[in-house]
């Protein structure tokens, strides 16, 4: 099975890069987050043309959404809402074999990384350490599971391009690499896209509008993650973050597509 995570940035708006996706990687199943359009205009009939007949969103105006595009048939579709919010962050179904598929959206959190300052740093904080808490009440039920999305935050040292300059910015701060640690051992997830890229190279999936060239000065952050329950690492065959996807014309998502192989 090959799974793709990506961060759309609007769904209607960039199907045609989706279609591109499509056409180069072929996966079995496909997660979007900021799918930005209220369930009622999502482009079902579109992808379903590109063989993605069984489908499962959740979306809001202008904001947020989450989808599941399979090629096989979804059962168990839901959703879950977080931090008491109904805002369109978590939406889970399985597999014909059982597999379950979890797609989330973190909430980035601003710019401010001061919770007392910052509501949405706070909200952010929140949230991480409610997904570890339910999390680690499902860690023991023997499933499988494979949990995607854009997390919004980049853990490790080269997640980021400097280290050190990133310390104090929203996303690599040690708060949420701590929390997003223990929202990782909770869940007892493996990370399947470092199972196949050592701690010490760097690795990307998000380069930043504000950049007047983002290839050039390469300033980049790992936003984007696929975890696995353990049972799934010995069979992990391949990961790509696919850079290229930064460019594609028109209109480029500042993420790009994650994906990742099991067999």
């Amino acid at each position: 099975m090959k799974i793709a995570t990506w961060n759309i940035n609007s769904v209607r708006l960039r199907i045609g890069l989706i279609e591109r996706l499509i056409d180069e990687e072929n996966p079995d199943v496909i997660c979007l987050q900021e799918t930005k359009t209220q369930d009622a205009f999502f482009p079902r009939e579109a992808l379903a043309a590109k063989g993605y007949r069984h489908q499962h969103f959740i979306g809001m105006k202008s904001y947020n959404g989450v989808a599941i595009l399979s090629r096989q048939p979804l059962s168990g579709a839901g959703h879950k809402n977080w931090q008491g919010r109904e805002d369109c962050r978590h939406a889970f179904a399985s597999l014909p074999d059982g597999t379950e598929i979890h797609c989330c959206y973190v909430p980035a959190g601003g710019d401010i990384p001061d919770p007392v300052a910052n509501p949405k740093f706070a909200h952010k904080l929140g949230f991480l350490d409610e997904c570890a808490a339910w999390w680690k009440k499902r860690k023991s039920d023997g499933k499988t599971r494979i949990l995607v999305g854009d997390f919004n935050v980049a853990p490790m040292e080269n997640d980021v391009w400097s280290h050190k300059q990133m310390l104090g910015v929203v996303s690599h701060t040690p708060v949420e690499v701590e929390k997003c640690a223990a929202w990782q051992k909770a869940g007892g997830w493996h990370d399947a896209v470092r199972h196949f890229t050592p701690a010490d190279q760097k690795l990307y999936s998000w380069w930043s509008y504000r950049a007047q060239d983002w290839d050039a000065s390469d300033r980049g952050r790992r936003l984007d993650h696929i975890w696995v329950t353990p049972d799934l690492a010995p069979s992990l065959k391949r990961a790509a973050i696919m850079r290229d996807a930064r460019g594609w014309e028109p209109k480029p998502s500042d993420h790009v597509p994650v994906i990742v192989e099991v067999g």
